[in-house]
């Protein structure tokens, strides 16, 4: 593989990591996701109602993180704040 950059072209010299599910996490540092949640389209909900939460698909999305390695970010995702889900839903 190379990577056409603006200095030139770059050839990584590394071993690719196997990131398929159930690989063994990567040591040398730890990789967190920022796994949003994942709004319920279908259900029965007005425009002034509050959000609507898919919470089974929410957390299956979870699980294929961590089947990946990946940890996932609580709480760190202040660049989301006033989109449409408050603290009741």
């Amino acid at each position: 593989m190379t990577i056409h950059l603006p200095q030139g072209p770059y050839t990584p010299r590394a071993t690719p990591l196997d990131l398929a599910p159930g690989a063994a996490a990567p040591t040398s540092r730890t990789v967190f996701s920022a796994a949003h949640v994942v709004a319920d389209p279908y259900a029965d909900i007005g425009p002034d109602d509050p959000a609507a939460v898919d919470w089974e698909s929410t957390l299956a999305f979870r699980r294929h993180l961590w089947a990946h390695g990946l940890g996932v970010a609580e709480a760190m995702d202040t660049a989301q704040r006033g989109m449409g889900l408050d603290w009741a839903g």
